[in-house]
């Protein structure tokens, strides 16, 4: 029988005041139930804010060095429990063994980092203008801090939002996401555990699991709640950025997005066809920082599409434990729609190379699979040259001129990853100047992404108001007091 998870409020498992459950189901095979979880209520999320609430300012009052404890001690169980939480990641999302185990690890990195950094991070003291005086900024939390999660990085993104959240003293309530919420589940058992062992006061971190329309919108609508952290598609993330923004609270969304990578033509192509493959169809494609247009120098051109095609094909698709090549979608909504852009694609005039296919026989009878999508032909105003598909599908396109490359490269609305291979160093850095994304990687694929460094979108891609991780992660969630000390 698949374990029932509860909600985790005020330091304590509860049961939804629905009464009712959903079940999680395993995407490469979706006979199999990986675990049951509370259907829960705008009431559910009330009561979870107000616990966060309740006990704000004790934590507030923490020592930094006792919130860092916390922290460590989280982390220390997750790397006890690391091959567990693995294998749930695997079973509920759908990754391969090796993406769950990355993702897993990272998390974990996660709170040992902000474990430290809770320790040294204060404020800042400044020189004044006159003798006799202190004058120096102070940090102070933020409060409340509702937390909604996607299902894409069901560990990481939950770990990066509430570890900078709890060091620097704010509560924190997170709703995840409802396709894949066990994993993190799993964490909070930690987060539960290390609380017992510190000492830190009931109602710190609060978790329950339900809709957006109805735990989503309640955590954002409180007036307890003071900073919302969100992660997901853009058209919800504009509305909650409305919601929120409604009722002036300090906001922080990032969204989808189109990410490019362009090959020069100094580039070395088995090097242009592996960053571009593993950024493609890597993690199934669903990831925000997923590469899904390619612009490939005209030298260039023929050669990379019949090479990137080879390695879609070769490409082994299968259940995540396995640990194959790429594995399932997580839902059949997001295969569908993937297979909708296939489609789509056909009808705008671009030809099919490989894939679009949905596989449903043996080991992918009852699993969401789908082979690697690569279309040619394609023209950047046409629909999936535009729009986010968020599975593995490349479209690949050429151009002659780096001017060209790069009015290519920011012909869309969003912008959070783009990337360039190219053995020419000027170049290179032309292409950082003038590129309107919040990250640039040279020589390296859209995705992946380091813990201590800000992570963040230009344009349709974010609010643009904060950003994720290292130290800026910290920053968001506090506010500056400036001291005048006179002596």
């Amino acid at each position: 029988m698949p374990e029932t998870y509860s909600n985790y409020v005020d330091g304590e498992w509860r049961e939804s005041e629905s009464g009712e459950t959903f079940e999680v189901h395993n995407p490469a095979n979706t006979d199999e139930v990986v675990a049951e979880f509370q259907q829960s209520t705008a009431e559910d999320a009330r009561g979870a804010v107000e616990a966060a609430a309740a006990t704000q300012e004790e934590w507030a009052d923490t020592p930094g060095a006792t919130r860092g404890k916390l922290l460590r001690a989280t982390a220390k169980r997750m790397d006890d429990r690391e091959e567990e939480l693995t294998e749930t990641l695997v079973q509920e999302e759908g990754k391969t063994r090796s993406e769950a185990n990355g993702e897993v690890n990272r998390a974990i990195n996660i709170f040992y980092y902000y474990a430290e950094r809770a320790m040294d991070y204060a404020g800042e003291r400044k020189q004044p203008s006159s003798q006799g005086q202190n004058l120096y900024t102070v940090r102070e939390p933020m409060g409340v801090a509702g937390l909604i999660t996607p299902w894409n990085y069901p560990i990481a993104i939950p770990s990066w939002k509430s570890a900078p959240a709890l060091a620097t003293g704010n509560t924190v309530v997170l709703k995840p996401a409802m396709d894949a919420p066990t994993v993190f589940a799993k964490v909070v058992e930690c987060i539960d555990e290390a609380a017992d062992e510190v000492g830190a006061p009931d109602g710190v971190f609060n978790f329950v699991v339900g809709s957006g329309e109805d735990v989503g919108s309640a955590i954002i609508d409180h007036e307890e709640v003071d900073t919302v952290s969100f992660t997901g598609s853009r058209a919800v993330g504009e509305m909650v950025y409305e919601q929120a923004t409604d009722q002036h609270k300090r906001i922080q969304t990032e969204l989808g997005s189109k990410n490019p990578t362009v090959i020069g033509p100094s580039a070395d192509l088995e090097e242009a066809v592996n960053v571009v493959g593993s950024g493609a169809f890597g993690v199934t494609g669903q990831a925000c920082t997923a590469t899904e247009r390619v612009i490939v120098h005209d030298s260039l051109y023929d050669d990379f599409v019949d090479q990137l095609v080879e390695y879609a094909e070769d490409l082994d698709i299968g259940p995540g434990l396995d640990d194959p090549g790429m594995g399932p979608h997580v839902s059949e909504s997001e295969l569908e729609s993937t297979l909708e852009y296939v489609e789509t694609g056909k009808e705008e005039g671009a030809t099919l190379e490989y894939g679009g296919e949905r596989l449903e026989n043996g080991e992918h009878e009852n699993g969401y699979f789908v082979t690697p999508t690569v279309f040619t032909d394609v023209e950047n105003d046409m629909q999936i040259m535009q729009e986010e598909v968020f599975g593995p599908f490349v479209g690949v396109t050429s151009y002659s001129d780096f001017d060209e490359a790069v009015e290519l490269v920011n012909d869309v609305e969003f912008g959070l990853a783009a990337g360039i291979v190219t053995q020419d160093h000027s170049e290179a850095n032309r292409f950082i100047q003038d590129v309107d994304f919040g990250i640039v990687k040279v020589n390296e694929a859209t995705t992946g992404l380091e813990l201590h460094v800000p992570f963040g979108g230009m344009n349709a891609s974010s609010s643009e108001t904060y950003r994720e991780q290292g130290e800026e992660g910290m920053d968001y969630f506090t506010i500056i007091k400036t001291v005048y000390d006179n002596y």
